[in-house]
């Protein structure tokens, strides 16, 4: 079996990380343009930051499952938000 003993692990190497907080934001467009609505994930107590536009639409369904799980975790190569996270068998 071979050692990894040399690999580092650094922020940049780890992929899936646990939102510890997050933020909506809506930025104000101009006369023509629409706004722009953003969410921001605070992973791992701050050790990750991520900010990710949504629709408004998104923003409702999103926000009412964010309230909803005790724990969510955000992979951060594939920028997905996982869910409703469960031990196997449960």
């Amino acid at each position: 079996m071979a050692s990894n003993s040399g690999a580092r692990v650094t922020d940049n190497s780890i992929k899936v990380r646990q939102v510890s907080h997050y933020q909506f934001s809506f930025v104000a467009g101009s006369n023509t343009e629409p706004g722009l609505w953003t969410l921001q994930l605070v992973c791992d107590e701050g050790a990750w930051e991520e900010v990710i536009s949504v629709t408004a639409e998104d923003a409702d369904n999103l926000q009412d499952v964010l309230k909803r799980q005790d724990t969510v975790y955000y992979d951060v190569e594939r920028r997905v938000l996982m869910f409703g996270v469960a031990k196997p068998g449960s």
